[in-house]
Parts: structure tokens; sequence; C-alpha cells
């Protein structure tokens, strides 16, 4: 009985090395090489106040869709689209395939589901992102500045938050 258990581990011993000689062979050939890919992360917010830029009265817009547009540097010709729309906190999160170090990408406003606030801020309507995974950045997720619809009409708090703007101007 004895005699019979070191062979038995042998043969046990060689059937695990062959299969995990054979593993790596066969293995290699299912792989592919993983495709890059990138979310791009911002905020769609209201201007309130009508001022241009985020204060206490801006709220953050949810159902607004927005869209990552990628150009190519030399020709301006348009590479690929990825569409998204604003969770209930406003922000944003496109899923982009590929590498894009070559291309001009931005997050774009597209529309927003508040009828009350669908003018877009002017200069707030995109944002540049970089999509290459060389630039130092460890992880794959892009943050991109916070996109802007307006009110058609300023809340009437508006005038005491925009003069709290103006007073710290005047200390400067």
């Amino acid at each position: 009985m004895s005699s019979l258990r070191p062979s038995l581990l042998l043969v046990v011993s060689l059937l695990a090395a062959a299969l995990l000689a054979a593993a790596p062979s066969s293995a290699s050939r299912d792989l592919r090489p993983l495709q890059a890919s990138f979310v791009v992360r911002g905020r769609v917010w209201c201007d309130n106040c009508r001022a241009g830029f985020e204060t206490p009265a801006s709220t953050y817009i949810a159902g607004a869709k927005v869209r990552v547009d990628c150009k190519s540097k030399t020709t301006g010709a348009n590479t690929c689209s990825f569409e998204g729309h604003t969770d209930r906190t406003g922000t944003y999160n496109i899923l982009v395939i590929d590498e894009h170090e070559h291309e001009l990408c931005e997050s774009v406003l597209v529309s927003s589901p508040d009828k009350g606030c669908a003018n877009v801020v002017a200069g707030r309507e995109r944002a540049p992102v970089f999509l290459a995974s060389n630039n130092g950045v460890a992880s794959n997720v892009r943050l991109a500045n916070a996109l802007g619809f307006q009110k058609d009409v300023a809340l009437p708090r508006c005038a005491q938050i925009l003069k709290m703007y103006q007073d710290e101007d005047d200390r400067v």
C-alpha cells in the first residue's frame, strides 16, 4: 500500500504539470488586446440667477442629455460620439470606448428636461476631456468641467446673491 502512494502522487503531479503547461498556450490564442475605455464624468447645472457661473442658488439637473464628441485634430471631422443622461444628482458618467489620443474630445450639452431651464449658458455648453491612457492619470475616469443651462427668468433671491459677489469684488 505504501508503494502505491508515491506512484499515485507522481501520476497526479505529472498530470497537473501537463495541464499547467498546456493552459498558457491554449489561453494565449484566446487573448485579444484589451480595448481601453474611459468614463467621462461631469455635472449639469441650472443657472437660476442668470449669472453665467454657479452660485448658491444653482441647482443640478436630473435627466439632462449630454454627448461626448471626438474630432480629428487634423481634419476636424467628427470621428465618434457617445451619449448619456444625468442622474438625480445632475451627474453623468458616459462610457467611451477606445483611446482617442490623436483626437479632440469634449462633453457637449444636448438637452434639458426642465423647460424653464433649457437655454444654454454661453461658454458653458462644452468642456474638453483628454482620453488617452499615457497622460499620467492612473484612473480611467476623466472629469469634465460642469455644463450649464439657465433659467428664462432669474429667481427673486438672486439680486441679493449677486450683490454678495459685487461686495467681494469691492473689497479686493
